[in-house]
């Protein structure tokens, strides 16, 4: 097993000198200091080297480093199942990040049969979480009272449904200090945050902090936090947000048949019979056009049939990307074809749609610049809850 399988990825100098300069000032004289997964213990060194050598360091690391720094302990475990009783003051971490399990897009094999386990440790775990998550509610788990995590992770929890229970978790233990520092992993496309946690204490504060130079600037601070999304929320996107009725109260937002379920259904092929229509894919989705005539999923159907997967496949409804990050592209399906994932907008009893109108307005410049000033770069999704809180047009 490398590193990477185990879903590693190096901390940039700049961010461990960062995160290090974060622990201050110390919750105590004489600190107990963790480092899960730690490899070669970089958090660990930095520290000492910034606070002397008068403090306790502890390094977990499912395959320790040949070198480690000299006063510190390293355990050969895996820090997920690991069983301590102590407690530390100071938490440093870049947890691994990727999802464990089997399937090809799953990019952590190497664990997935711990991944049993894992769930029965982890109470936040939910739908396809990503490991990184996992660490978090470990990391906080150990911290002694008042003590302070730093941690460097994906973007994503702050605002991906499955972490749901993560923030949470978070919001009922400590105050969240959350620091957008974006792209700093060289040839890694993840966007960026560092949190600093102090356990017993309350609030949110977000930061922009991209480049790590000079001051982070603050965006929000709020003296109590519920654990809801973390955007960038300002006076005017706030103002937008309760312009209209939430797009969720109007129209139940579905998801698509995935590969796996049109697969099993008996249904497709993987070249056309005479009368097939290809099955659509996010590729065939553009503001206000979809492409009927490609094939990107590579499977095609008749489309009488594809009622038998969704039932919304037989009407005009809209679609909506589901990857396309802080921009909502939408068009109108008036022609009924099959589609492979993407969410589905269909109107409840009672809440007839305009579907022209709405269209223009979900793809107009309007609603994107206010979804980019809340979640700029902060998840390549666009979430289910994202969407069902953008307000309907009024009128």
């Amino acid at each position: 097993m490398d590193n990477r399988s185990l879903g590693h990825v190096p901390t940039p100098p700049e961010i461990v000198q960062a995160m290090v300069a974060l622990t201050a000032p110390l919750p105590a004289s004489r600190c107990r200091v963790l480092e899960p997964a730690c490899g070669d213990a970089p958090l660990l060194r930095a520290f000492r080297a910034a606070y002397g050598a008068g403090h306790a360091l502890v390094g977990v690391e499912l395959r320790p480093p040949a070198t480690c720094p000299p006063d510190a302990r390293i355990h050969a475990a895996d820090f997920l199942l690991w069983r301590t009783d102590e407690r530390f003051e100071v938490v440093l971490g870049n947890p691994p990040y990727g999802i464990v399990g089997d399937a090809a897009h799953y990019p952590i094999h190497a664990l997935r049969e711990r991944k049993a386990d894992y769930k029965r440790a982890c109470h936040t775990w939910r739908g396809k979480y990503n490991l990184y998550g996992a660490f978090l509610e470990r990391a906080v788990r150990l911290l002694a009272p008042s003590g302070r995590l730093v941690f460097i992770t994906p973007a994503t929890w702050l605002v991906l449904d499955d972490f749901r229970l993560l923030r949470g978790f978070l919001a009922a233990r400590g105050r969240l200090e959350v620091f957008a520092v974006g792209r700093v992993f060289p040839r890694v496309n993840v966007s960026a945050v560092i949190l600093r946690f102090t356990a017993g204490a309350q609030g949110l504060a977000l930061y922009d902090w991209r480049g790590c130079v000079g001051a982070p600037r603050l965006c929000r601070d709020q003296p109590r936090y519920d654990g809801d999304l973390i955007r960038f929320e300002t006076a005017a996107t706030q103002a937008w947000e309760r312009s209209g009725a939430p797009l969720g109260e109007a129209f139940h937002i579905r998801f698509a048949a995935r590969s796996t379920e049109f697969r099993a259904s008996g249904l497709t092929r993987p070249a056309p019979d005479a009368g097939d229509v290809p099955v659509l894919t996010g590729r065939n989705l553009a503001a206000g056009a979809i492409d009927y005539a490609a094939c990107y999923s590579g499977l095609w159907m008749r489309r009488e049939d594809a009622h038998q997967l969704r039932a919304f496949y037989a009407e005009p409804h809209l679609v909506v990307g589901h990857t396309k990050g802080a921009r909502l592209v939408c068009a109108v399906d008036w022609q009924c074809y099959p589609w492979r994932e993407e969410y589905h907008l269909l109107p409840k009893a009672g809440c007839p749609a305009d579907w022209a109108r709405l269209e223009a307005y979900l793809n107009s410049a309007a609603v994107q610049r206010h979804l980019q000033a809340m979640y700029r770069d902060l998840t390549p999704h666009m979430t289910r809850t994202m969407l069902a809180r953008v307000p309907l047009p009024q009128g």
